[in-house]
């Protein structure tokens, strides 16, 4: 059986007392394995890119993906379109510094209804740009793993939209980001993540209440997160499980919420036999 980190998102500690700095060192002390960063590089200075790759060094979690959601990629304005390619290849960039694995992207939605512009025009945005992303991720020694949104007017929201995504853009280094709560959500049977074999670049793991998004720890909604996982497994894949917590109800014991979801998780890992149990 093949073994698979433990990581989480750097966004858990958005809009709480805990910040950049301490939430890496929190994310070492809990006992994640890795290490996801949600910080856009045109906000951000290269003192704080430093100051990220070294703390992450210095508490031992490497960093495995970067993450961007970029909507302007399928807009039909060519300044728009120059600057969401821009940005997105500073985001590989900065992926790049970090020695992360691959960028994490959300590549956007179908808009005006299809009446303007088809969405089979929007779609053919999408592809090729990603496509030319892909080729410069790959130069970089990136991989670019897209997100399934399940939301009604999202280019990728289900198991099919998102493997038909992958074969049209056809680059290695573009694969499927396996998000558990988003798979629940766009109602894949466990059979349909099959579809997936061979094109998982990344996992994202939380819970939901199985009607609406909701970025929770495991075993706080109704996800059959063990089920999916394993169906993950099945296909071969082998690589980073990250956990996703963003806005805490509570943002004062976030510390506890990303604990409990750590907790959580490993347990569900160790029964699957690909981790360890949760350190006490």
């Amino acid at each position: 059986m093949q073994r698979l980190e433990l990581g989480m998102i750097s966004s858990a500690w958005f809009d709480t007392s805990v910040g950049l700095e301490e939430g890496i060192r929190r994310a070492g002390e809990i006992g994640f394995d890795s290490y996801d960063i949600f910080e856009d590089p045109l906000d951000i200075d290269d003192e704080t890119r430093r100051l990220i790759k070294d703390t992450c060094q210095e508490v031992g979690l490497p960093i495995r993906s970067v993450v961007c959601v970029n909507f302007g990629l399928v807009d039909f304005n060519p300044s728009v379109e120059r600057f969401a390619m821009d940005r997105a290849r500073a985001y590989i960039d900065q992926g790049s510094y970090f020695g992360a694995r691959n960028l994490l992207l959300v590549i956007g939605e179908y808009y005006w209804d299809g009446e303007v512009f088809p969405h089979e025009a929007i779609w053919g945005f999408a592809v090729d740009r990603v496509r030319r992303l892909g080729e410069y991720a790959a130069e970089k020694g990136l991989e670019i793993v897209i997100e399934l949104e399940p939301f009604s007017q999202a280019l990728v929201k289900d198991v099919d939209e998102l493997a038909r995504f992958i074969r049209e853009v056809g680059h290695p280094a573009v694969k499927a980001n396996a998000d558990i709560s988003h798979l629940h959500l766009s109602g894949a049977s466990f059979e349909d993540v099959e579809k997936l074999r061979g094109i998982i670049g990344h996992i994202h793991l939380s819970d939901c209440d199985g009607k609406k998004h909701g970025d929770l720890p495991a075993g706080r909604g109704v996800t059959p997160i063990k089920d999916y996982l394993k169906a993950i497994i099945d296909t071969g894949y082998s690589g980073t499980v990250s956990i996703e917590l963003e806005y805490a109800p509570d943002p004062d014991r976030i510390v506890e919420w990303v604990e409990e979801a750590y907790r959580e998780t490993a347990r569900i890992m160790a029964e699957l036999g690909v981790r360890e149990e949760a350190r006490a």
